[in-house]
């Protein structure tokens, strides 16, 4: 039953693929810290109070899923790309939680929500895809109420890579800054009880944690799916060649934090 409701996949064009289309076709997904940093970033954003959940770049939907399980709450759960939103609805399905979940296509940059809408707000590993970030946080804070949380698992530069290893950043982030950058932009934010926690980068135990954050059931799969795409399509090959070429040592330069906050209650008599 699941598969006709499936999107179809291998459907690249003309365009060469970014590492986010592969993913998308592949129904794969990035996510820093796996579950201990999820766990950790709901717990600072105190979602077993939380009613309404909003969650920003669901890719192919662990997230959602995982809170929708986990607490007595509504979680919409948002994607840029239509694909995702797919494999998204596919594990809601799977893990019996799709009624619990309403899914949308929409930019973290012009959300389509109104203000003061969801109790908490989070958003893991989408930041790095985002130039504007200040639009985004505003974005962000506008749509969450007042008292609600703000949460945020992204990673950053520990220290500017070497411009020959720069160039690659464009296949884990093109909108990658350092940490200062970041904590300068958290705390230019209204937001109260502002909270950052920084976490080392350990690349062999992120790649058991993605293994162990989209599941065996799904992964397996998803290598298959990478097999057609290199034996069948040439831009798909050639993108997934260009993004495995690129050096270990970047890795590196990588921390990643979670960022916290409370949108401030509003003035009595506003």
């Amino acid at each position: 039953m699941e598969a006709q409701n499936q999107q179809p996949i291998y459907t690249i064009g003309d365009a060469q693929p970014t590492y986010l289309d592969i993913q998308a076709e592949v129904g794969i997904t990035k996510h820093m810290g796996g579950y201990a940093a999820t766990d950790a970033l709901h717990r600072l954003c105190h979602l077993e109070q939380a009613h309404r959940v909003l969650e920003i770049g669901c890719g192919i939907g662990v997230g959602p899923a995982y809170i929708a399980k986990r607490f007595d709450c509504q979680v919409t759960a948002v994607d840029i790309s239509e694909k995702m939103l797919s494999w998204a609805q596919q594990r809601a399905r799977r893990e019996g939680v799709v009624e619990r979940i309403a899914f949308r296509k929409a930019d973290v940059c012009e959300l389509p929500f109104d203000d003061d809408g969801f109790d908490a707000v989070v958003v893991e590993s989408v930041m790095a895809f985002v130039e504007d970030k200040e639009t985004a946080i505003r974005e962000l804070i506008r749509v969450t109420r007042p008292g609600g949380y703000i949460g945020l698992n992204e990673s950053y530069w520990t220290q500017p890579p070497p411009p020959e290893l720069l160039s690659y950043s464009i296949v884990i982030g093109p909108g990658i800054i350092t940490e200062a950058e970041w904590r300068a932009i958290w705390e230019a934010t209204p937001l109260e009880a502002r909270t950052i926690q920084a976490c080392d980068l350990d690349a062999k135990q992120e790649v058991r944690d993605r293994i162990n954050w989209v599941g065996w059931r799904s992964i397996l799969p998803a290598w298959g799916r990478v097999l057609k795409l290199l034996l069948t399509n040439p831009r798909g090959r050639s993108a997934i060649k260009s993004q495995l070429d690129s050096p270990t040592a970047l890795f590196s330069y990588l921390g990643y934090a979670l960022f916290v906050g409370r949108k401030p209650q509003r003035a009595t008599g506003e």
